[in-house]
């Protein structure tokens, strides 16, 4: 990332991803660079800042529809749903350690903010 001088880093929502958060958090973090996450969970894990459903209102969501299909459901006849509930969460911990300033208006956005 940084011999590629990559200015800021958006990780999305995936299931790959989101199981190795951490270890991307981490890489993140030692290259210095500031990073949006698509799960809350990784700005409570200490990424920069995330926007997005909770992995657990996605996962909860899979199931219903695994369920349906498990009792006969065709797929093809499940509606396409899409979250209706989105979290902005900012760590203020990893913002100090990269020294940078979060402005107040975008603070007052948040749905929590880690200091």
């Amino acid at each position: 990332m940084i011999a590629a001088r990559v200015g800021a880093v958006n990780v999305l929502a995936s299931p790959v991803l989101n199981l190795h958060r951490k270890f991307i958090i981490d890489r993140v973090r030692q290259a210095r660079l500031p990073a949006i996450y698509q799960w809350p969970e990784s700005a409570r894990d200490g990424g920069l800042v995330s926007y997005g459903p909770g992995a657990a209102l996605a996962y909860e969501q899979m199931a219903r529809f695994v369920d349906k299909i498990l009792k006969g459901v065709k797929p093809a006849d499940l509606p396409v749903e899409q979250p209706t509930t989105f979290e902005l969460v900012i760590n203020l911990k990893t913002a100090k350690a990269l020294e940078l300033t979060i402005p107040p208006s975008v603070l007052g956005r948040a749905d929590q903010v880690i200091e």
